[in-house]
């Protein structure tokens, strides 16, 4: 079985217009639900085996924060470029490329495209993944080349205001 979590960065700063937009740096509210789920992935016990991310700025740090709430090596979040900008075919070849001694795998990237690519390997009818939002999904398969469309089982969909509803 392989289990992928799919995680959209969390919430960015427009401050400065002059950034580019790999450059554009977490606000106050991402920098508080990047480790808020973090712990929720602990909490479920998620132990990952590798951590992948788009090079942007934003899709790193959060990265870093869930990392960080894992005990996760900072130094083994490998950073894909193609993630960035990835249409879900290109997402789902980066995912075949995985090693395949991994057996669980969080992916940091961006919208629209992981939430298509959600629904696509999910058979889900997902709106939207928020900020931070995460999706986990279960294959029945022994090698990441064999996760297709329609094939993983959707396990939780997770994300921060979800959490502060259930505070509330």
């Amino acid at each position: 079985m392989k289990r992928l979590l799919l995680c959209r960065h969390a919430k960015s700063s427009w401050k400065d217009p002059s950034l580019a937009d790999r450059d554009r740096p977490l606000n106050r509210r991402g920098k508080r639900d990047a480790p808020l789920m973090g712990e929720r992935l602990a909490a479920r016990g998620i132990v990952p085996d590798a951590m992948v991310t788009s090079p942007a700025r934003r899709a790193r740090k959060t990265a870093k924060h869930l990392a960080r709430k894992l005990g996760y090596p900072l130094a083994g979040i490998r950073i894909i470029d193609a993630i960035y900008g990835a249409t879900p075919a290109v997402l789902l070849d980066c995912i075949h490329r995985f090693d395949p001694a991994w057996q669980q795998v969080i992916m940091v990237g961006h919208n629209n495209e992981f939430t298509l690519l959600a629904n696509m390997l999910g058979r889900m009818t997902i709106g939207n993944v928020p900020t931070a939002g995460i999706v986990c999904l279960d294959f029945s398969v022994s090698s990441w080349q064999d996760v297709d469309a329609g094939g993983g089982s959707p396990v939780f969909f997770d994300y921060p205001k979800k959490l502060m509803t259930r505070q509330e």
